[in-house]
Formats: structure tokens, C-alpha cells, sequence
């Protein structure tokens, strides 16, 4: 299926925060000085990574969200954990970024389509109700639970954990009315996201869709879980994370949240809006064996397929692929070896890059990031450069882009993600 000027979905604002800047601007600037966001934990005394190394976003702090990030909604922030405030917080910032004031737009032509991970709450909030539940010999009493651990807990604790909540806070903070949703698909979300937020204002159901994500995955039990699941890189903070190189030793956990505006292109031209790029088409997919084992590559394949196919594009058209490789030993050739199917003959010319490299894997959180990443580098003419990939791996499409940006005047290009559990989103992004 592909979309006439009069149906255009255009993305008009961006917020983020992210390990190397907040803001676009900020985020920019992160990006044109090539330098990765990682560092010891400067706000947890000890996580589950090599050296407690993460992508932490910087000065952002329960006092700095009330007195600056969401001011608004300072009353609020003790409701919030920090996924949500970081995924609040990039919203407000968005709506700022594409000069949308509250007021000036039709509250029920404005949606909210937002991913989140799921979210744990810290072992000190749990420690009252715990205490509760110990029997005499000092041990966990699960009979105790509902009829003394809970009254050793915050009344709304579970509020503030919610991964449906950040939806709900800024539909209350921007007084948008129209459909809101909620997407819990890990890596994949913020393709998931585009898509149905671009969806309903195809349908004309909204004329202003924020499409966003948030996650963090510096938390003491997330961190333990990633340890445990995934292959967390050792080594200097400055090389640690090299996606798609042949000596890659894992990703790097860390934190982001990103929203983009999307609203209609005639809502959008009316209101003299800066128009950043337009969602062409997105494709998803999910796909296991018939014993219940992910076929990541697979389900690539198959969310880029979709989205080419939908958008009346083939593969040789595209001027750059922005995959959601982090470092992993084995999973960044799952996606990889995809885009090499999707590519064909031009699988070792058209470039390709991995923004992790400078953020991180934040889960839900990263994928909308990465492609901010290519929207905002493609407004000076260049695709962003993949970080510590000096030799890229045998399997992987050989043009990645590194060292330096590359120039390009093709602004086309393809941003696939993909989780460890087979579900892929792709969205074709022209600028």
C-alpha cells in the first residue's frame, strides 16, 4: 500500500534524553563529537555490569525533574519511576521541540502511542512489606503477604511502576484527548509505536499522534537480569560497545527515552510547521519455531520486507539501513544477516550503521533514539557513523559506515529492531 500527499504522516518535533544529550540539539551535538555516553554509574552505588559501566543520562534527578524537565508536573514526579519520567519528560520536550503549546491544537485530535518496558520496583520500596511477612524464624511467609506485607507498602506503590502510566501522564499533562495506547515489545516498541500512531491519523482520527518510547535498564534487578540474559561488554567505557565488529564482547545497558511528533502533513503545512521526515510505510513481524524458539533473522527479514513492499520501494533505493545491533556476539548477525537478505546484490555497498554504539541498549527505550539519529545527522547531508567498528564482522553488510560521517544525498532510509523473543519492527523514514 502506498500513501498519497494527501494521507502524509510527518514528523514535526523531537525529545530525548539520552546518555550523550538531552534535547535535539543536545543529541546532535553528542552524536558530532563521536564520543560514547559511557561511564561508572555516577547515580546507583552498584549495578550488575563489568565495573558498574553504563549509558546513564546525566543531571537527571527527581529535584531536577520537578524544577526543570517536568515542571509542570511537579506534584506528579512522586508517581513516577524513573522509566516514566524519562519517557514524560521527552514528550513535553517533543511537543516544545515542534511549537506545540496546550491550547493551540483540538485536544481530541491528539493521541499518545507509547513503549515502555517493563517495569521492576526497587528492593528498598519492597523491604517494608517484606519485613511484614518474616515468621518467627526469620523467614518469608507467603500466607503473610495479603494480610500484613501489603500494609507495609505505599498505597499507590504500584502506580508508579505501570508501563501503561506514561501514556496516561502526558494524555493529562497535554490534555490529549484522542486515542492513547500502550506497547510493551521491548526493542521492538518504537517501531510498534510509528505504526500505530501514523495509523490513526491515516484513519483521521487524530491530527497530532505523539509516538514515543522510554526505558531504563540501571536498576538493581534489571541489571542482575541482563546480566543473566544477555552478554554485557568488559573494557575501556570508550571501546567496550562495538556493534557489528568481529571483535565484539557484548552490548552496554543503559538509558534513553525519545518521542517524535507525528502529526498529518496538511495539519502540519497549515500551521507553518518544520517538517523533519516522512513515515513511508512500517512493517512488523514475529516469528518462532514450532517448538516456541525466536527467529530473530527471520523476523527481520520479514518487518523490512513488509515495510518496503507497503511503501512501493525496493532495497536498492535506499540511501542507508539504521539497525539495532548493540554488541552482542550473537544477535547482531541475526539482524544483520537479515538486511544482507533484504539488500541482495547491494548488501556490501549500501551503507549501513548501528547508533548503539553511542547510547547503549536501554530496551524499549533505544530503537526511536537510533533513528532520531539518522533524522537529525540527515539534515546536514550525512549518515551517522557506527562507533569501534574497525573490522566488521564477515557476516555483516560490509559498508559500515565509521571513522567519519558519511556524506549522502539520498535521503531514504530503513530503521529495523528486533528483540530476543523473534518480534521486529522496521520503519522507512524519508527526510
Amino acid at each position: 500500500m502506498t500513501h498519497s500527499g494527501s494521507d502524509d504522516v510527518v514528523i514535526t518535533g523531537v525529545g530525548i534524553f539520552s546518555p550523550i544529550g538531552v534535547g535535539a540539539e543536545g543529541f546532535k551535538a553528542g552524536l558530532a563529537a563521536g564520543v560514547p555516553g559511557f561511564r561508572r554509574s555516577e547515580r546507583l552505588s552498584y549495578i550488575s555490569s563489568p565495573d558498574c559501566i553504563c549509558g546513564e543520562v546525566a543531571n537527571f534527578t527527581d529535584a531536577t525533574a520537578r524544577k526543570e524537565h517536568l515542571r509542570p508536573l511537579r506534584k506528579s514526579v512522586k508517581m513516577m519511576c524513573r522509566d516514566i519520567q524519562l519517557g514524560v519528560a521527552a514528550a513535553l520536550q517533543a511537543m516544545e521541540n515542534a511549537g506545540l503549546k496546550k491550547g493551540s491544537f483540538a485536544p481530541e485530535r491528539a493521541g499518545v502511542s507509547f513503549g515502555a518496558n517493563l517495569m521492576s520496583t526497587p528492593p528498598e520500596v519492597l523491604a517494608g512489606g517484606v519485613t511484614k511477612c518474616l515468621n518467627e524464624s526469620g523467614d518469608f511467609d507467603y500466607d503473610l503477604w495479603g494480610t500484613e506485607g501489603l500494609r507495609g507498602m505505599e498505597p499507590l506503590w504500584l502506580l508508579c511502576y505501570l508501563p501503561n502510566m506514561p501514556g496516561c501522564h502526558i494524555g493529562i499533562a497535554l490534555d490529549a484527548r484522542g486515542p492513547n495506547n500502550s506497547i510493551t515489545h521491548d526493542e521492538a516498541s518504537g517501531g510498534l509505536a510509528i505504526n500505530e500512531a501514523a495509523g490513526v491519523i491515516r484513519r483521521g482520527r487524530a491530527d497530532i499522534m505523539l509516538a514515543g518510547v522510554t526505558g531504563t535498564r540501571l536498576h538493581n534487578v534489571k541489571t542482575a537480569q541482563s546480566h543473566v540474559w544477555d552478554v554485557l561488554a568488559d573494557g575501556p567505557p570508550e571501546s567496550c560497545c562495538r556493534p557489528l565488529d568481529a571483535t565484539r564482547a557484548g552490548e552496554v545497558v543503559a538509558e534513553t527515552s525519545c518521542t517524535l511528533v507525528l502529526e498529518s502533513r496538511e495539519h502540519a503545512e497549515k500551521r507553518g510547521a518544520t517538517l523533519l521526515g516522512t513515515v513511508l510505510s512500517c512493517g512488523m513481524s514475529c516469528v518462532h519455531t514450532v517448538d516456541g524458539k525466536p527467529n530473530e533473522q527471520r523476523a527481520v527479514e520479514q518487518a523490512a520486507a513488509s515495510a518496503l513492499r507497503m511503501a512501493g520501494v525496493t532495497s536498492d533505493e535506499l540511501g542507508h539501513v539504521n539497525l539495532g545491533a548493540s554488541g552482542h556476539l550473537k544477535r547482531d548477525m541475526f539482524e544483520a544477516q537479515a538486511i544482507r537478505r533484504i539488500l541482495g546484490d547491494r548488501a556490501d555497498v549500501t551503507p549501513v550503521t548501528a547508533p548503539k554504539s553511542y547510547i547503549g541498549s536501554a530496551g524499549s527505550g533505544s530503537s526511536l533514539a537510533e533513528l532520531a539519529a539518522s533524522l537529525l545527522t540527515l539534515q546536514d547531508g550525512e549518515i551517522i557513523r557506527t562507533l569501534n567498528c574497525r573490522n566488521p564482522d564477515p557476516l555483516s553488510p560490509q559498508n559500515v559506515v565509521s571513522g567519519e560521517n558519511q556524506p549522502t544525498s539520498n535521503r531514504l532510509f530503513l530503521k529495523t529492531s528486533v528483540t530476543r523473543m523473534g518480534q521486529a519492527s522496521a520503519v522507512l523514514i524519508r527526510t
